[in-house]
C-alpha cells in the first residue's frame, strides 16, 4: 500500500495547519468496482459535456493530468499541475469551510481521495475524487477561473463562521460519511439527514463564512457561464454529476444572472439544484467576490467586526488603526454612545503581531490567560497617541520610567509605571507596556497589578476583523484529528469480496492483463450471485460487442431484462448502451 504523500513546491510551503488535512492517496485502496465507476462516469460525462460544458473542460482534462479510463494518481496530477502553477492534495472528505478556501489561496487543490459508491453513482453529497478530480481540476486550465479560485480562497479564508456554522459543517459531514459507507443502516443516514434538515431551517442571521460559501456553491460549485439563454457549464458540481449535468440544461431549472445577491440565496446540499446562475464570464466572478468582499469585517471592522468575533467563539484577529494585530478568542467589547469600541477582551492565548508577524516577546506565552485593552482618543486631548510625536508624549508625561496616570473619552482610566514602548514603520506608537498597573471603567477593575505587566494596545479603532490568526506561526492549532473523522472502513463480506474480484478480471481482461476468469466465467457467476448489479455486464457487453459473440447477445437480453427488473437503474443501463454508440467510446 502506497502510504507516500506526493508533493510539489506549493505544497511545501503549506503551513502546518493546512499541512495536518493532507493525507496519502493509498492508491491500492481503490477496488476494480471503484475503478469502474470511475470509467462509467466519465464516459457519460466526457461525451455530454463535451457539448454542454465550459470550452476549457475538455483540454482541461489532458493539461491536469485526467485519465477517462483510472483513478487519477495524486502523482500524476501535480507533476502535470506544477506546470500551470497550482498542485493537488487529497484529503479526507469535509475539511472546515475557512481551511479548505485557504488551501486555494496557496493555488492548491483539496482533493477527497475517496469515491462514491456504486448505488451513489450519479451525485453523492460527500466530497469524492470525482468531483474533486473531475470537476474542479479541468476548469483551473482557464487562467481568468484560476486567478478567481486563488482569489476566492484569499478571502473567503478570512470570513468570520458562528457556532451555527460549526455544528452544520459536523452534521453535513456525518451525513456523508454514512451515505458513502458500505451498509449503514438506512435509519441512522435518516437521523442524520433529518439533523441537516433541522439546522437548515433554524432561522439565524447569516454569518460571513454562510454568505460567501454560498457565493462559492453557486459558482464553483454550481455554476453556469454564458448567457441565461445559451450557458455553459463550469461548476465542479454540475461537471461531476451525470444526472444533474443534463437536468440543468433543461427548463426546469431556473436560470439567473449572477450578482452578489447569490450570496443571499440558501441551497441545500442534498437534493439537486431549483434554480442556477449564469455569470457572463469568469472576469465577471471577480467583481462580484470583489464587491462581497466591501460587506466584510476585513475591510470593514468597526464593532460589527468584533462583535462577529466574539459571537463566533473561534480564534480570530483584529488589526488597529496602528497596525497592530491581536489574534485570539474574543469574548468582550465596550462601546460608547456611538458604538464605537473603547474596550475589548480575549480569553486564554493571544498573540500580537504586525503586519502578519508576530512582535518578537509577544507571543501566547506572554498573553497565556489573554489580552485587553482600552482604545480611543485621551479626554480632553484631541491628538490620538498613535500621532503624537516625542515633543506631544512628553508634553502628556508620556516617559519612559514615569508613573503616568491618564483617563479616556469614555471614562477607562490608566494609571501605572510607564515602561517602555514599540512603534510601527510610520514611527507611531502601537503598544506601551506598563507595570503596577490598574485599569478601571466606572466602579469596574478591569485590570490590576496583580495581574503582571499591562500592555496598552495604542489605536483610535480597528479597522480589520477577520478569522483566524495573523501569523500562522503563532498558535498550534494542529487539532486536526483523522482517526475520529475518517470516513467509515467496513469490513467486506465474501460476497462483496467476489463481486470485485469479478470486477478486477474483466479489468484485467480489456488492459491485456493476465486474468483470473474468462468473460463468460464471469458472466455465469455474476447470474447466479449477484444478479443486482448493472455496471458489470455492461463492461462486459462492451467487450463483447465489436466481436458479436454470442455472450455479447446473451449478456444484451440480460440487461434488457435487468432493466425491466430493477427500473431504478435502467437510465443508467440505457446511458451505458448509448456510449457504445459512439465509435470513440466502444
Amino acid at each position: 500500500m502506497n502510504e507516500t504523500i506526493q508533493t510539489n513546491p506549493l505544497i511545501d510551503r503549506l503551513p502546518p495547519h493546512l499541512k495536518q488535512f493532507i493525507k496519502p492517496q493509498n492508491y491500492d485502496d481503490y477496488t476494480a468496482i471503484n475503478q469502474a465507476v470511475w470509467r462509467y462516469v466519465m464516459r457519460k460525462n466526457v461525451e455530454y459535456l463535451g457539448k454542454v460544458a465550459h470550452e476549457s473542460y475538455l483540454s482541461g482534462l489532458k493539461k491536469t493530468g485526467i485519465s477517462i479510463n483510472e483513478i487519477p494518481s495524486m502523482y500524476g496530477m501535480n507533476r502535470i499541475l506544477k506546470d500551470i502553477g497550482w498542485a493537488a492534495v487529497a484529503v479526507d472528505g469535509f475539511i472546515p469551510p475557512n481551511a479548505f478556501m485557504e488551501f486555494q489561496a496557496y493555488k492548491v487543490l483539496v482533493i477527497a481521495s475517496d469515491i462514491r459508491q456504486l448505488e451513489n453513482i450519479e451525485y453523492t453529497p460527500a466530497p469524492d475524487i470525482i468531483h474533486e478530480g473531475a470537476g474542479h481540476a479541468p476548469i483551473i486550465a482557464s487562467p481568468d477561473y484560476a486567478e478567481y479560485l486563488r482569489r476566492f480562497g484569499e478571502i473567503g479564508s478570512k470570513a468570520i463562521s458562528s457556532a451555527h456554522d460549526i455544528e452544520m459543517y459536523e452534521a453535513v459531514r456525518a451525513v456523508s460519511i454514512l451515505k458513502e459507507a458500505e451498509g449503514t443502516p438506512q435509519e441512522q443516514i435518516d437521523a442524520a439527514e433529518a439533523l441537516v434538515e433541522e439546522l437548515q431551517n433554524k432561522k439565524v442571521e447569516p454569518s460571513e463564512i454562510s454568505l460567501i460559501r454560498n457565493l462559492h456553491w453557486w459558482t464553483v460549485e454550481y455554476g453556469l457561464v454564458g448567457t441565461v439563454e445559451d450557458p455553459k457549464i463550469y461548476g465542479a458540481g454540475l461537471l461531476s454529476s451525470i444526472g444533474e449535468s443534463k437536468n440543468c440544461m433543461t427548463d426546469a431549472v431556473k436560470k439567473i444572472p449572477y450578482s452578489i445577491d447569490a450570496a443571499y440565496q440558501d441551497f441545500d446540499i442534498t437534493k439537486q439544484q431549483p434554480q442556477l446562475f449564469v455569470t457572463p464570464d469568469f472576469a465577471y466572478l471577480q467583481e462580484v467576490l470583489e464587491e462581497f468582499a466591501n460587506t466584510m469585517a476585513v475591510r470593514k471592522g468597526g464593532w460589527r467586526g468584533l462583535k462577529k468575533l466574539i459571537e463566533s467563539k473561534q480564534l480570530g484577529t483584529i488589526e488597529l488603526s496602528t497596525g497592530l494585530q491581536v489574534s485570539g478568542v474574543f469574548k468582550r467589547m465596550i462601546q460608547n454612545e456611538d458604538n464605537e469600541v473603547v474596550y475589548f477582551e480575549t480569553e486564554g492565548e493571544t498573540a500580537l503581531s504586525y503586519r502578519e508577524k508576530e512582535l518578537i516577546g509577544h507571543g501566547i506565552e506572554r498573553h497565556i490567560n489573554g489580552f485587553r485593552s482600552p482604545l480611543g482618543k485621551l479626554k480632553g486631548i484631541n491628538l490620538a497617541i498613535e500621532n503624537m510625536g516625542p515633543r506631544d508624549l512628553q508634553a502628556y508625561n508620556f516617559y519612559d520610567g514615569k508613573h503616568i496616570q491618564f483617563e479616556f473619552e469614555s471614562g477607562i482610566t490608566v494609571e501605572g509605571m510607564n515602561v517602555t514602548g514599540i512603534r510601527n514603520l510610520k514611527s507611531e506608537l502601537m503598544l506601551i507596556q506598563f507595570t503596577d498597573c490598574t485599569v478601571k471603567y466606572k466602579d469596574e477593575v478591569l485590570f490590576s497589578p496583580e495581574d503582571g505587566d499591562f500592555d496598552f494596545a495604542v489605536g483610535k479603532d480597528i479597522v480589520s476583523a477577520f478569522a483566524g490568526m495573523a501569523d500562522y506561526r503563532s498558535f498550534n492549532v494542529n487539532t486536526h484529528n483523522p482517526s475520529t473523522t475518517t470516513t467509515i472502513k467496513t469490513e467486506r463480506s465474501a460476497k462483496q469480496k467476489e463481486l470485485i474480484e469479478l470486477y478486477e478480471a474483466i479489468r484485467n481482461y480489456r488492459n491485456g492483463e493476465t486474468t483470473k476468469f474468462s468473460p463468460d466465467a464471469v458472466f455465469d457467476i455474476l447470474k447466479k450471485h449477484h444478479n443486482e448489479d448493472w455496471l458489470l455486464p455492461l463492461e462486459i457487453y462492451e467487450l463483447e460487442v465489436e466481436r458479436n459473440t454470442t455472450l455479447s447477445k446473451e449478456v444484451f437480453r440480460y440487461l434488457n431484462e435487468l432493466k425491466e427488473r430493477r427500473p431504478e437503474v435502467s437510465h443508467l443501463i440505457e446511458g451505458g448502451l448509448e456510449l457504445l454508440e459512439t465509435p470513440e467510446h466502444v
